[in-house]
């Protein structure tokens, strides 16, 4: 288990600041905070080596790259010895279309989020996938048809 950043209020506020535009310069983020740029860049580099901070990216539109379907996958299976989970975990880790994968508790054990450009790409991420993966009992499908919300941003709780 991770241990709990200590963030004060400057931290939560760099953090939000980098949540919604992690390309903003360390002197546009230094203002936001109120901050000059030599203790904040060394906040966002402690954040950084403290795990807080795992990466800076873009986020792309999935429909304006031909990538608008979004696919969620339940998958069951009767096997979780430590060989079988290094297989699927292998499996899940070099289909690219694959973007997310959760442990799940309940009656489904894992959850696939995969993006996809149409059925028919889905359909080959989907016999890739079984192909790659043995002792499935269960492999369903469930097609997005709007997404509502979309955030990557977490909400940071005060201490």
């Amino acid at each position: 288990m991770s241990k709990l950043a200590k963030l004060d209020d400057i931290d939560r506020r760099i953090l939000n600041a980098l949540q919604q535009d992690a390309s903003l310069s360390i002197q546009d983020i230094a203002d936001k905070v109120g901050l000059s740029t030599n203790p904040c860049w060394r906040r966002i580099k402690r954040l950084e080596d403290e795990g807080v901070i795992l990466k800076r990216v873009a986020l792309l539109d999935p429909a304006t790259v031909g990538l608008g379907i979004t696919v969620f996958v339940s998958v069951r299976t009767e096997n979780h010895s430590k060989s079988w989970l290094d297989v699927f975990a292998r499996s899940v880790d070099i289909i690219p279309e694959i973007i997310e994968c959760h442990r799940l508790t309940g009656k489904d054990d894992y959850l696939l989020k995969i993006q996809v450009g149409s059925i028919d790409h889905y359909d080959h991420v989907y016999k890739r996938f079984v192909e790659l993966v043995p002792n499935l009992v269960d492999v369903s499908s469930t097609f997005s048809m709007e997404t509502v919300k979309f955030s990557t941003s977490l909400s940071l709780p005060s201490n």
